[in-house]
């Protein structure tokens, strides 16, 4: 039997053809006029993008390269960080603190849940030391999405900095940098920008500048003063060697995103999202995240009882060819998750559904074939009506 593979993971994600077919193209050296023009030319998208004026630089790295530069370049050895954090992405940026020497001031609330903006601003009055806060806007690992503008309004009127994690926000959710009062967002290729992993970006404001110059943190490779020193050159480019095909590649993916107009882009992953959680439902499973205002990137569902969830993720790939994401750390077969961030139309999310009911069936729950899939169908009809 022929094997095609689905793959609805909230990263990496698929890929456009356009920036598939780039990276077979003749390598170009990245120290030419050609490179600088395509280097400039991404620059200026991502702050498209972004929404944001503020200075953009770009790393090889993943995503986590940039989480880690952002702690590196802002601050110094004993700083204090308030780190908000209800998952596991927001925990690794309070480990990277951690690592880093800082007094790190956690906010821990309970995965699925939403960081309280309200908390945070009492914090910030309780500590007025804090020099940052460190916010995950899109927390994959369990689909909740943090109200970064709120946060912003609170932190803009403190001496703190604004660190934002929008690793899998950006590019898919609204995310408005400067208007929000972000000082430093966090950005990767691999999963709205529709690009493979291995291409960082960042958002640096003039407040967050003011913290980097006086940063004695150890860094190199990933030093914003370095980046920014070679992007004010004569011919912009990066400090260090970068990663060609990928920059290639990225610039296509945020090309689309432009061209498919960036509010367009949000509204078409609120409608993936509000037609997976329909078929999800229909067929009687419950939706971890328990605030989904905003959460539009990925759907993280509770396994029913008595199933175990790694047995519904493995058995979707090995038989059906649809890769689902588990559940990490203390959600480990207690969830899966359906992504839906990137380069994804209505169609891959019946094809998803489809697979889900089989594997549900198989695995002793009632499942009344098609029924979830009607459901994502009555969503999506009623969506591209009314319009």
């Amino acid at each position: 039997m022929i094997r095609r593979e689905y793959l609805m993971t909230p990263g990496p994600t698929p890929l456009p053809p356009e920036v598939l077919l780039t990276q077979a193209e003749p390598m170009m050296h990245h120290r030419t006029p050609e490179y600088t023009e395509l280097f400039v030319q991404l620059i200026a998208n991502l702050k498209e993008i972004f929404l944001t004026k503020n200075e953009v630089l770009v790393f090889s790295a993943s995503g986590t390269g940039a989480m880690e530069a952002a702690v590196a370049n802002c601050f110094s050895p004993g700083d204090s960080v308030l780190v908000a954090h209800g998952g596991k992405f927001g925990e690794r940026f309070r480990d990277i603190a951690k690592s880093y020497g800082l007094d790190v001031v956690e906010y821990a609330y309970e995965w699925g849940d939403v960081a309280d903006p309200e908390v945070i601003g009492r914090m910030l009055k309780e500590k007025p030391w804090i020099k940052g806060v460190i916010l995950t806007h899109s927390e994959t690992s369990t689909g909740a999405v943090n109200d970064v503008k709120s946060v912003g309004e609170i932190v803009r009127e403190t001496p703190a900095i604004l660190i934002v994690d929008s690793i899998s926000g950006v590019g898919a959710l609204e995310m408005r940098t400067d208007e929000w009062g972000v000082d430093v967002l966090v950005c990767g290729s691999q999963k709205a920008l529709m690009t493979p992993p291995g291409m960082a970006a960042v958002a640096v404001s003039p407040k967050a500048w003011e913290l980097v110059e006086k940063s004695s943190l150890p860094k190199y490779y990933f030093s914003f003063s370095k980046a920014r020193k070679s992007m004010s050159d004569k011919s912009p480019q990066t400090p260090f060697t970068p990663a060609v095909s990928l920059t290639k590649a990225m610039s296509v993916g945020a090309k689309l995103i432009l061209e498919e107009g960036l509010e367009n882009v949000w509204k078409r992953h609120q409608m993936l999202a509000m037609c997976t959680r329909s078929a999800v439902e229909a067929l009687g499973l419950r939706l971890f995240t328990r605030n989904l205002e905003r959460s539009y990137a990925v759907t993280a569902v509770n396994a029913p009882p008595g199933i175990d969830g790694t047995k519904i993720v493995r058995i979707m790939n090995r038989k059906h060819g649809v890769i689902l994401a588990g559940g990490q750390s203390q959600l480990k077969g207690k969830i899966f998750r359906i992504g839906h961030v990137g380069y994804y139309s209505f169609f891959d999310i019946i094809v998803s559904i489809s697979a889900l009911e089989l594997t549900l069936r198989e695995l002793g729950y009632p499942v009344e074939m098609g029924t979830g899939v009607a459901a994502a169908e009555e969503s999506y009809y009623e969506y591209i009506n009314d319009k």
